[in-house]
């Protein structure tokens, strides 16, 4: 059940490289976790020893800082988790992975039940989930996949990007352009999203579709391969950041 719930690994040295996914506003962290308590979202906090706990969020005292979670008295893993000096809590709402630190847990019993408690996170990270979501780029910023025709190498090709997610793309390629099959690796794709986000990639198409008439085209599905951890953290931050452009669209 847990098995998407592994904390992301965070850097050693005290930088940070998910920096470009951190929330830090009080407000919006306050937000994110009402909304993993409202939904009753399954969240499991680890230790660094390897202890597991499943669990959600309870409660929220924002006056005293605190966050309660759900707990098993009875639960094998649960005296590791509480000596631990530090643990992380993940968990999903929709596609979006959510990770924050968890500080000072306390077992607090009550009449029937019991608690976790711990410090409100001062930080919490949105990841996009690895196999979901796609986000329609924004044609303004012209999204493009700069190759060579696998078939033709002295074919260059600009082929529009139709959406992305972690695991993969859409090209959009026009009628006058010979097709690319499924099953193909195109190598040394340079993809640039807009004017931030630039990398060189490796695609392997997957599927062809035909673009509904009057478009004259075919979507050709692409899966990323080995993409390196410079291009995903550049790919991570334009779908969030392509996400809130496109909520903040839809309220005008």
């Amino acid at each position: 059940m847990f098995q998407d719930t592994q904390p992301a690994t965070l850097a050693d040295d005290g930088s940070d490289p998910w920096r470009s996914f951190r929330v830090t506003s009080p407000g919006e962290i306050g937000a994110l976790l009402r909304q993993l308590r409202d939904s009753s979202v399954p969240l499991v906090i680890s230790a660094p020893d390897g202890a597991t706990l499943g669990t959600q969020v309870w409660a929220i005292d924002t006056s005293q800082g605190r966050v309660n979670f759900a707990a098993d008295e009875g639960h094998p893993q649960l005296a590791r988790v509480l000596a631990a000096d530090e643990a992380v809590a993940v968990g999903y709402l929709d596609s979006v992975k959510l990770q924050f630190d968890v500080h000072d847990l306390l077992l607090v019993r009550g009449v029937r039940s019991c608690t976790l408690q711990a410090r409100l996170p001062q930080a919490l990270y949105r990841f996009q989930r690895r196999s979901a979501y796609r986000v329609r780029t924004l044609e303004r910023h012209s999204p493009t996949a700069h190759l060579r025709h696998p078939a033709i190498p002295d074919m260059l090709l600009s082929l529009r990007v139709l959406d992305v997610s972690i695991g993969g793309c859409a090209l959009f390629v026009p009628h006058d352009v010979p097709s690319l099959e499924p099953g193909l690796a195109l190598q040394a794709v340079r993809v640039e999203l807009d004017g931030e986000t630039r990398f060189i990639a490796t695609l392997q198409t997957q599927h062809v579709a035909t673009i509904p008439p009057g478009n004259g085209g075919l979507r050709v599905g692409c899966e990323w391969q080995g993409l390196d951890s410079v291009a995903e953290r550049s790919l991570q931050r334009y779908i969030d950041q392509t996400q809130k452009r496109r909520r903040l669209l839809s309220l005008d």
